[in-house]
């Protein structure tokens, strides 16, 4: 099952992540990932493997410095075990990290797809984060409350934005999250 921890404070966000990441280990999983507001940027570190795989990741690219940020531990549900299905997922200023089950994304991606939308990604979660891309319109609260009404499954939904920096909105249907 998925771990998912969301930060937002004055410390360094990247070891809070990692730490709340590895007190989810017991859950199993097969990637995992962190994203982090740095200097106005959303940095994004993902890999298949262990949090061990990512920490050495970092040691070799550099560890993202800021204040507000996400991680995930994944367990494969749609797709295979690669960093491009590892979480979070990134479209356009929207990023997520997910757990749960979107149970029509198929329909969704064929939407999108239609639209002209390409994916990187075999994954539901990447699926939502097109979504919240595909129909933000500059008032990112504004644009989750539209996407939620579309999608259907039982999921939990950590979500930053490079428009609102200091924010992180946290979404749940049907799925533990806890504040």
């Amino acid at each position: 099952m998925c771990g998912i921890v969301g930060y937002i404070g004055k410390d360094n966000v990247t070891d809070i992540l990692v730490d709340g990441l590895r007190h989810l280990e017991y859950r199993g999983y097969d990637s995992a990932g962190i994203a982090v507001f740095e200097n106005g940027q959303i940095r994004t570190v993902k890999t298949r493997g262990r949090l061990d795989d990512l920490t050495r990741k970092m040691e070799t690219e550099g560890k993202p410095a800021g204040h507000c940020g996400i991680g995930h531990t994944r367990w494969a549900t749609h797709g295979g075990v690669t960093t491009e299905n590892a979480h979070p997922h990134r479209q356009g200023l929207v990023t997520l990290i997910h757990n749960g089950i979107i149970e029509n994304y198929l329909y969704l991606r064929d939407y999108l797809m239609n639209k002209g939308k390409r994916f990187a990604s075999e994954t539901d979660t990447e699926v939502v984060a097109q979504l919240l891309e595909y129909y933000y319109n500059g008032n990112i609260l504004d644009t989750i409350i539209k996407v939620l009404s579309k999608i259907e499954g039982a999921y939990a939904l950590g979500i930053i934005c490079k428009d609102d920096p200091d924010t992180l909105y946290a979404v749940r249907k049907d799925s533990p999250l806890i504040i």
